[in-house]
């Protein structure tokens, strides 16, 4: 068997194509159900997302498998040839393990070191395992896959400094307040990365979070999502006086807080720290805030840098995590190997046993023996095939190079007439 992996992704198709080709609801499972009736193939896993469609397969030919695969996606899906053809991509044997392993590390993630892609591939895996999809290869490489992914994010960094705007802005939260636990959070808007970081901070364990929207009741949707409470926009100057940490993103042409606004409501908060967070464009808050004692004030250059350094950091992680994924490959790779040699060791084993039990026949047909003496001229001879086989067995399932000819040897001197598979 050999593996072949066939998909698309992110960086091979734009986000129409990926839609034509997703396997999303109902269609997993009828995709699954023709794919294993693709001709050639003989296990499969399928892993739909947002950003990619990868099909993973052991096949008896890569070549023809893959003209197979492509013909059942493009009937499948109702796609032609043509614009199929140029979108999918093909990996097999060693490259594919590789693809595989980097996949479920974050490797080819449209963020580097994201940790979606390991739930979203685990879930793919147990679909198949559900729908009796996968076998011996298949369950071995997605195994594996799992635990290389999981070895990189125990032995690298890849995963912890912040690559996103929303999430850099928690990160630098967290600095500021060592625990977000007591802290109260203030939403200036309802945009979509002001509702990201609130996410965010969410999940961190802030108290509270307070939503103040110029439409009153998107404000009161988006409350709701957090557990918190809505306020009319007008209000929001009185919200500051208690909330820790104010995330701006209103949509507005000028500064909706001026410097003018936070010496009142310094004084009100008796001095105490605040972390403003201005992800708008143009900003919403007056960066000269930034100079009066207490106030933490971030933008988005300010968070963009933050980012910047710590995607860096990730790409020099990265460098470590690759070599722990060759590593991983040669590991899976001498497995695989030893499997060309299980047929084999099973008709050698099965030629020995079936002289064995010849012979045995012989002398106990020949020979009066009573109960004690037959079982241990048999253990006798167990023995001696035992200790006859292991030489040739040893050798087959040891990493050699020459492995097909040793192969090919022991078929001949034992009289296997080349026949491995009975």
């Amino acid at each position: 068997m050999r593996v072949l992996v066939a998909g698309l992704n992110h960086k091979s198709a734009d986000v129409e194509v990926r839609e034509k080709l997703a396997f999303g609801g109902e269609k997993l499972g009828a995709g699954l159900h023709g794919l294993k009736a693709v001709d050639g193939l003989r296990e499969a896993v399928i892993i739909s997302t947002c950003n990619r469609v990868e099909l993973y397969t052991s096949v008896d030919e890569p070549d023809s498998a893959s003209k197979n695969i492509m013909a059942f996606l493009g009937s499948f899906h109702g796609i032609q040839a043509g614009p199929l053809e140029k979108a999918l991509y093909f990996h097999k044997d060693r490259d594919a393990v590789r693809h595989i392993f980097r996949v479920a590390s974050s490797l080819d993630s449209m963020v580097l070191g994201e940790p979606q892609i390991l739930g979203q591939l685990k879930a793919a895996f147990d679909f198949s395992l559900k729908n009796k999809a996968t076998g011996v290869l298949m369950n071995k490489l997605l195994k594996k896959a799992i635990s290389v992914a999981k070895r990189v994010r125990t032995e690298t960094r890849i995963a912890e400094s912040a690559v996103s705007i929303s999430f850099a802005a928690v990160e630098l939260a967290k600095k500021i307040f060592s625990d977000l636990s007591d802290k109260s959070v203030l939403l200036l808007g309802a945009g979509e990365m002001a509702e990201l970081a609130a996410m965010h901070l969410k999940s961190s364990g802030v108290r509270e979070i307070v939503v103040a929207n110029r439409t009153y009741e998107r404000g009161c949707e988006l409350a709701r999502n957090f557990t918190g409470r809505a306020v009319r926009f007008e209000e929001f100057p009185h919200e500051m006086l208690s909330s820790d940490i104010i995330v701006c993103s209103t949509g507005a042409s000028d500064y909706v807080i001026k410097k003018s606004h936070m010496h009142h409501i310094m004084k009100g908060r008796k001095q105490r720290p605040i972390f403003m967070i201005d992800i708008s464009v143009p900003r919403n808050i007056d960066p000269g805030i930034d100079g009066l004692d207490n106030i933490y004030l971030y933008d988005v250059d300010d968070l963009q840098g933050v980012v910047d350094a710590n995607m860096g950091g990730r790409k020099k992680e990265a460098q470590k995590a690759e070599a722990i994924v060759a590593e991983e490959v040669e590991v899976f790779e001498r497995w695989l190997a030893s499997l060309q040699s299980v047929p084999a060791i099973v008709a050698l084993r099965q030629r020995a046993e079936d002289i064995k039990n010849q012979e045995l026949l012989k002398v106990i047909n020949r020979v009066r023996l009573d109960e004690k003496e037959r079982k241990a001229v048999e253990y006798m001879a167990a023995a001696i095939v035992n200790k006859l086989m292991h030489p040739p067995t040893a050798a087959l399932k040891e990493d050699v190079e020459d492995r097909d000819n040793l192969i090919a040897i022991i078929q001949k001197l034992y009289g296997l007439n080349g026949d491995t598979n009975g």
